[in-house]
């Protein structure tokens, strides 16, 4: 005759307690080491293999077995299976090392034509290899096991991430230039809130930028509308006409949000000087005019440099971002709001039209200008 389970005592602190409840409400835990808190939860309230068997779901010795963890190794630990021999690894940590350094190279350093590893490229390599190289396990190595080992050692050397090396030695001095105009047009802005009047224009701070390359593009059949029942979007046909590209140069007025603009076919000096000259008559004659902009070839040539000169002194000030830094450049992010809202899917019958739909929209903005504001890193400038 079967002897009669005898009742286990469990006893469960209060953080593994609190620790088991949580588990067992979880809905990220996996599940089996929620059945398991449940079951310990269950047992504490009800001593019985059976009842916890039944109210769970699960075999009553499944329970005991559950139970019996608990008191030998602990509550939380009795959640996780106990390690197992299994088989012995056939590849050995030598060969783990020697596969993992080969993926930190490049695979054309190797005489193959790809940049790069791909992990069917890799297995084929080690198993050719890797015998000649004292790792005669990688013999039969499959793309299946390289991945697994480059994901223990989280090498990916199938993919590129890009970074910005910064090849300006003055980048931090020139940062706090920039930072500190902006810092200034934030104290502007205070003065004239504190006076309850607009800033005065004894001057005037714009960022400026072009956006060249922007493409005319026509279609070759008309756009299908949205229709109920048939079609969510737009449909448009796969093939276009290309007319060419504009430029556009814009400067934000960091005071008033005033956008002034030029859509040009190119951006060279002469264009630059137009924009300056157009800036030269909007704004009084006793504005000081302040342009944050990048080091384009345009902003620095003789040209620019000989229509400033003919400037009087002071009218033109010109503040450099550093290069590689035109994040600092807030016209950046009104380039990025026209790109996404007008030009994304914009198409055209020619570059004239082009022009003038841009231009309508920097007129429409102006109707209710936006006033751009920095904050990153403004307590950092000197």
């Amino acid at each position: 005759m079967t002897a009669w389970r005898q009742a286990i005592e469990l006893s469960i602190g209060d953080a593994d307690l609190a620790a088991l409840r949580a588990i067992a409400r979880s809905r990220t835990e996996p599940a089996i080491r929620v059945e398991r808190a449940r079951m310990l939860l269950a047992y504490r309230e009800n001593p019985s293999f059976f009842a916890v068997g039944q109210a769970v779901g699960v075999h009553h010795q499944t329970v005991q077995r559950c139970v019996e963890r608990a008191v030998a190794h602990g509550p939380l630990a009795a959640l996780d299976d106990r390690p197992r021999s299994g088989k012995e690894p056939t590849i050995t940590a030598e060969a783990k090392a020697w596969l993992v350094s080969l993926a930190c190279r490049k695979a054309k350093e190797l005489g193959y034509p790809h940049e790069l590893w791909t992990t069917r490229l890799l297995a084929r390599h080690a198993r050719e290899h890797g015998p000649a190289e004292g790792h005669p396990c990688l013999a039969k190595l499959v793309q299946g096991t390289v991945c697994k080992i480059l994901n223990e050692q989280e090498i990916k050397p199938h993919k590129v991430r890009y970074y910005l090396e910064r090849r300006d030695p003055e980048f931090q001095q020139k940062m706090a230039e920039v930072l500190c105009v902006y810092r200034e047009v934030k104290l502007i802005k205070e003065t004239a809130a504190a006076a309850k009047q607009e800033p005065s224009d004894a001057v005037a701070i714009l960022s400026y930028d072009e956006k060249p390359g922007i493409q005319a593009i026509a279609n070759t059949a008309p756009d299908l509308p949205p229709e109920p029942g048939r079609h969510a979007t737009f449909a448009r046909d796969h093939e276009y006409k290309r007319h060419g590209t504009v430029s556009l140069l814009a400067g934000i007025d960091l005071l008033t949000g005033q956008v002034h603009a030029l859509v040009r076919d190119r951006h060279r000096s002469r264009e630059f000087i137009e924009f300056l000259n157009m800036l030269d008559a909007v704004y009084p004659a006793v504005t000081a005019i302040k342009i944050i902009l990048d080091n384009h070839s345009a902003h620095v040539s003789q040209e620019t440099k000989a229509w400033l000169a003919a400037r009087p002194e002071g009218r033109f000030r010109f503040v450099f971002t550093p290069k590689h830094g035109s994040w600092l450049n807030l016209v950046e992010g009104f380039f990025a709001k026209a790109a996404r809202s007008v030009l994304r899917h914009i198409r055209v019958s020619s570059k004239h039209e082009l022009k003038q739909r841009i231009m309508e929209f920097i007129h429409d903005l102006n109707r209710d200008p936006v006033i751009h504001r920095w904050h990153y890193q403004l307590d950092t400038a000197l």
